[in-house]
């Protein structure tokens, strides 16, 4: 049983949203004044990492507190295993009513088995054979729930409710998918661009949807989580919700009023779009040579001027449409009585370029617009204040279950927040261990690419395995990361001390999630 007075849980993540595209990340021109009011009434982390760049990999590390060698969803495309513990799992098995409402991306959407095969055709099996049933990890295939209402299993990583959002914007699936036809509406003449009502020509990814606002999914992710809020403020029992938007994700395809919100001509160029990259690795090189189009779906490239700023412009209405259903949602804690019991956390599950040093979305991009995220964590008892200690996403369970009276499981890699809501100058950590694998090359890498980043107050260092070359950079003498000394003669110190320090911060993260029951 949860001890008395056990706080309550909102968890509000947004998917692919760096850190200062928010208003209290600096950003003069997107309007969040409800993400702003909730950093001003709760402890803003200026400077939050995450473990990992990618959707599933920092997801997975959000929800277990471990790091993606850890918990095995090193890349896209591998489900969590269902038997992974969860801070959700905790707080269940303590008596909490948990929900999860909206994209979960825990598993895999059903999309590039093709590709998969191809790229690692040249073997075949696993070493580790998983005897689970047929189906464990199709729960949030796309096509899946486009044909029906999937139920899913009462245990779903820790959650019990669940009304899921899978894919992106206005192409969404899961749950939400069979509710639109509940209400009469067709999505094939509504969602995809074939139905754009506006579409930007120079780049695919940018419509406007004619779906009705009151239908778009950040929006039925705001209705449902209501509806999860209204059936617990008579209980008992303390809850954990995990509100989580796919917004703003690309494709950026919101409704008709946030997609015109904002012009163009009125976002600015990041201080670094002109970097010329005479020094970064070689796929930064091939991207900036090939300015203007875009090759893939998902992967990293380099947009013109316009193409940023019709693109920034379209994501800023997108957040600013999550910033308002933020409003609703917390408007729904205080009229159903429950914000002052309640834990209120916000953040991202990772960013994006967005025009940093002339580059669009991620993949194999270590700067910090794909690695560092707005957090915010709002807690009854804590005065409001703001820190620059590095955190981490993996500090996220730990905190949970510290705020809860829950006790860590072992092998989680995070530290608690708490001691940081208290005196947010403290410095809990030296350095931090971001860590990305893909299944696939890029120009000038050898494939599949495996690269780790050790970040500290003053520098970031970046290896890539089979690659003699790396990233250095000094952020005292170079903040805007322009100037990779990876082979300057008088940076050979740093780069070994460096290097040092990130052997030393993997070792501290090996994994220890199973306890031995002999010493032999």
């Amino acid at each position: 049983m949860p001890r008395a007075g056990a706080p309550n849980v909102v968890v509000i993540m947004t998917d692919e949203q760096r850190a200062d595209h928010v208003g209290f990340g600096g950003n003069p021109l997107v309007a969040t004044p409800h993400l702003d009011a909730l950093a001003r009434s709760g402890t803003r982390f200026d400077r939050a990492f995450v473990a990992n760049p990618i959707c599933m990999p920092n997801r997975a590390s959000i929800l277990t507190g471990r790091l993606p060698s850890a918990h095995g969803t090193r890349v896209n495309g591998i489900s969590l295993d269902p038997d992974a513990n969860t801070f959700a799992r905790v707080l269940r098995a303590q008596g909490y009513r948990t929900g999860l409402v909206g994209k979960s991306h825990l598993q895999n959407l059903g999309k590039g088995a093709e590709q998969v095969l191809e790229l690692l055709a040249e073997r075949e099996g696993d070493a580790v054979t998983r005897n689970h049933p047929h189906g464990w990890d199709q729960w949030e295939d796309v096509e899946r729930h486009r044909h029906a209402d999937v139920e899913l299993p009462e245990d779903f990583y820790g959650f019990d409710h669940v009304r899921l959002v899978g894919g992106y914007s206005a192409n969404a699936s899961g749950h939400y998918y069979q509710w639109l036809l509940r209400q009469g509406v067709d999505p094939e003449l509504l969602q995809g661009r074939q139905n754009a009502a506006q579409r930007y020509d120079d780049w695919n990814q940018v419509w406007q949807t004619p779906m009705p606002e009151e239908l778009y999914p950040t929006n039925y992710i705001v209705d449902r989580s209501i509806d999860f809020l209204s059936d617990r403020a008579g209980d008992d029992e303390p809850f954990l919700l995990w509100c989580s938007f796919p917004d703003p994700h690309h494709p950026f395809a919101p409704p008709k009023r946030h997609y015109e919100m904002y012009s163009p001509s009125d976002v600015d160029l990041p201080e670094s779009f002109a970097d010329t990259h005479e020094h970064s690795m070689p796929h930064y090189r091939a991207m900036a040579a090939e300015r203007g189009h875009a090759r893939t779906f998902f992967t990293g490239w380099a947009p013109t001027e316009e193409q940023f700023r019709v693109a920034a412009a379209v994501q800023f209405g997108m957040i600013t449409m999550v910033d308002e259903g933020v409003g609703r949602l917390m408007a729904a804690l205080e009229r159903l009585g429950l914000d002052d019991n309640t834990v209120v956390i916000f953040t991202s599950d990772h960013g994006d370029m967005f025009g940093d040093h002339g580059m669009m979305l991620k993949h194999a991009m270590h700067y910090e617009a794909c690695v560092r995220v707005p957090l915010v964590v709002r807690a009854p008892g804590y005065e409001p204040g703001v820190s620059d200690a590095l955190v981490s996403s993996l500090d996220i369970a730990s905190t949970i279950l510290d705020l809860c009276g829950a006790r860590e499981y072992r092998g989680m890699q995070g530290q608690s927040l708490v001691p940081l809501l208290t005196n947010p100058r403290a410095r809990p950590r030296e350095t931090l261990l971001v860590e990305e694998d893909e299944l696939f090359s890029l120009p000038g890498l050898p494939g599949p690419i495996r690269m780790r980043s050790l970040v500290t107050e003053h520098a970031r260092l970046t290896t890539y395995a089979g690659h003699d070359d790396g990233e250095l950079f000094d952020h005292d003498a170079d903040p805007l990361e322009m100037r990779n000394r990876w082979h300057h003669d008088r940076s050979r110190g740093l780069r070994a001390d460096l290097t040092d320090l990130l052997v030393q911060t993997m070792l501290a993260h090996a994994d220890e999630g199973v306890t031995p029951t002999h010493t032999a």
